[in-house]
């Protein structure tokens, strides 16, 4: 919903006399202009108390107190608006702090009982906050209303406003249309002030207002994500060229590198939504997701499922919704589920073990893969042999699932030749061949380790690296392999082995016996 819906249904809310109101959002202003929009159009004048200035008309904020100087006390206000004889929508300014104080949640249920029967005055109150603090005693009394960051439109006009006032100061504006799209949709996930903030930044550093902006903006939307908690920001610092082997998922990845794109959507083409790595750990599945987001040339948000159940009841589902809301707001992005078995553990005990924490938790991720209109699109990643470990209605959420499994002898190669020039030695000097040989059942990870344990050697002993001392310290370390099932899913790589139903095949669920597939 964007926010022209929101002023709509926050304009009906009101027509239809809801008493209480809480406004979610962290644009202040913003929301209080279209909150004065929806007064006036009902012809009501907008209120604004906070508890530094007390009550104040908001189209003549220099104009005396509104109210009594003691209505600045969070509870006193409650009774003057009990006592007000005016038509008015009363936004009451970060008032979240006093909602766990229980004479204020008496008072404001107080108020939804009395407001709407006062038939000679019409009063609506709507808490402003941008944080969500609900008791659960009050569930029932208000309406929640999430105000949506701004739109790709009110992004274009802000940044018309900004190219009008750098003209005029002689600031050069070096905009073709193609490079304005990207700017604006670079630009998305921030609030106005942020994006102006970034924009003028910009400008003192290059001089001029171009593309050249953009890496300024995702440094922004870094910060943003680093303060929000919910989300981690990776830098995009490998390629698929860093990935050893699973050629099939490479190819799968730049397929639909441009079906993001307005060509895409012209030919009719829906967007990518998701995809899922499953398989062994260390085999890639998370160098993969960082190389899919650096293919794309978009931001990686990493979305830790176990980290998310953590802290006071009620705040693992706010924990989830903060993160996907935040994700949809970034725009273009992969979003990065990681290992996200850890998260749903214990999901058929939810309703006994953790009060169905879980169960909501997945209903909410469910709901919002099946449901999102923004260009986001989930990577996840799981350290599972079977995928029946995982809920089914979550697999049918992607567009593909992927197995990946032990390297070949081929993508063993590729993987120390990746490695070894990584560390500035020449693959050419190596019997890759030997060492893919000796590295039988090893994955990506350990013949990484491998490589850097066998160069720690080489510098303890002041010699070269050469193959015979790679192979040397695999035979001391005597490092077992753990050997992995097979799970109902494709293939990532070339000659690897199957998975227990064909390739292309839609993923099904697979049962305690492998040649048994529901």
């Amino acid at each position: 919903m964007n926010h022209v819906d929101t002023e709509t249904w926050i304009e009906t809310l009101i027509r239809a006399r809801y008493p209480l109101l809480y406004v979610v959002s962290h644009e202040e202003g913003r929301v209080l202009s279209a909150l004065y929009r929806v007064a006036a159009n009902e012809h009501m004048r907008l209120l604004v108390w906070s508890a530094t200035r007390g009550l104040r008309d908001w189209q003549n904020p220099d104009a005396p107190p509104t109210a009594p100087e003691e209505t600045q006390d969070y509870l006193a206000i409650l009774s003057y608006i009990e006592g007000l004889t005016e038509d008015a929508l009363i936004a009451l300014l970060d008032f979240h702090v006093y909602m766990e104080d229980p004479m204020v949640v008496r008072g404001l249920r107080d108020l939804v009982a009395i407001l709407p029967d006062q038939r000679a005055v019409f009063k609506t109150v709507a808490i402003l906050s941008p944080i969500l603090t609900v008791p659960p005693t009050m569930e029932k009394e208000l309406t929640v209303v999430d105000f949506p960051l701004p739109t790709a439109e009110d992004i274009d006009a802000l940044l018309e406003r900004v190219i009008a006032t750098r003209s005029e100061q002689d600031i050069p504006v070096k905009l073709p249309p193609e490079d304005r799209n990207g700017l604006v949709q670079a630009l998305q996930g921030l609030t106005l002030v942020e994006a102006e903030n970034v924009l003028a930044q910009a400008v003192v550093i290059t001089g001029e207002i171009s593309s050249a902006a953009i890496p300024f903006i995702l440094q922004e939307k870094q910060q943003i994500v680093r303060k929000s908690g919910a989300l981690e920001f990776f830098p995009a610092h490998v390629t698929m060229a860093d990935v050893g082997g699973l050629a099939l998922l490479k190819e799968w990845v730049v397929e639909r590198a441009e079906a993001f794109s307005q060509t895409a959507r012209e030919f009719r083409l829906p967007a990518p939504r998701g995809v899922l790595l499953v398989g062994v750990p260390g085999g890639g599945k998370s160098l993969s997701v960082k190389a899919m987001a650096a293919e794309w040339q978009v931001p990686l948000l990493r979305l830790d499922m176990g980290s998310l159940f953590r802290g006071i009841v009620g705040g693992t589902e706010q924990a989830i919704r903060d993160a996907l809301k935040l994700a949809d707001a970034l725009g273009r992005c992969v979003t990065w589920l990681d290992e996200v078995e850890k998260g749903l553990s214990g999901l058929g005990s939810s309703n006994v073990s953790d009060a169905g924490t879980t169960a909501r938790t997945l209903a909410t991720l469910l709901t919002w893969m099946e449901e999102h209109n923004s260009p986001v699109f989930v990577a996840a990643t799981a350290n599972v042999q079977t995928l029946d470990v995982l809920p089914p209605e979550l697999i049918e959420r992607f567009d593909d699932v992927f197995f990946v499994s032990e390297p070949t002898e081929e993508e063993r190669e590729e993987i120390f030749t990746i490695h070894l020039r990584e560390r500035g030695r020449d693959p050419a000097d190596f019997d890759l061949k030997r060492l893919a040989q000796a590295t039988e059942g090893m994955v990506g990870r350990q013949i990484k380790k491998l490589v850097y344990d066998a160069l720690f050697r080489a510098f303890s002993a002041g010699e070269t690296l050469t193959t015979e001392m790679v192979l040397d310290t695999l035979q001391a370390k005597s490092e077992g392999v753990k050997q992995f099932g097979q799970v109902s899913a494709r293939p990532a790589s070339t000659g690897a082995r199957r998975p227990t139903v064909e390739r292309g095949a839609r993923p099904v669920r697979v049962m305690s016996r492998p040649d048994l597939v529901t």
